[in-house]
């Protein structure tokens, strides 16, 4: 009966406590996922971010989300060490008639040009910063009424020869 009036079960510390670790955990985890060294564009590992984020003191919000947490961690862990979102690698294909237009609008937008190709369209692989994406995805989808592409390559920045281990 005490379960229905107060609405819910007290959890005991010691699952609050594996609940919390566990968030560390995985936010930890999604800031290795999302971030690199810039120096040397290479991933930090898990364990790695985990003890940056004890020696924060970064405590888990149990009422906030594990990727908005980690957002925060990354802004927190900038002041303390070398980190950086990884760029988001992108290809877009755009009719040849907006694409010339919509090139010079995407353009302060894109952090590198890797590729382009116009023939028919124009194609572009490019590198830009993750906090970008909506707002190139929506360019695209509006310039071109939907007749553009676009497609995510990678969300890593893979180091020139890391990929070609055969």
């Amino acid at each position: 009966a005490q379960i229905l009036s107060k609405g819910e079960l007290q959890v005991s510390d010691k699952e609050r406590h594996t609940q919390l670790e566990q968030m560390f955990r995985d936010i930890a985890t999604i800031v290795a996922d999302k971030c690199v060294n810039p120096e040397t564009k290479r991933p930090y590992t898990v364990i790695l971010i985990e003890r940056a984020m004890k020696d924060i003191h970064y405590s888990v919000k149990p009422n906030k989300s594990t990727k908005q947490q980690a957002l925060e961690v990354i802004r927190q862990l900038k002041e303390t060490m070398k980190i950086e979102r990884a760029h988001m690698r992108l290809r877009f294909i755009l009719p040849a008639k907006e694409g010339k237009k919509l090139k010079e609008k995407l353009k302060p937008l894109i952090k590198v040009i890797e590729s382009e190709d116009f023939q028919e369209q124009l194609e572009i692989v490019c590198l830009v910063d993750p906090g970008c994406f909506r707002e190139i995805d929506e360019l695209i989808r509006s310039d071109t009424k939907g007749k553009g592409t676009l497609e995510v390559l990678s969300l890593k920045d893979v180091e020139e020869g890391d990929e070609k281990l055969e």
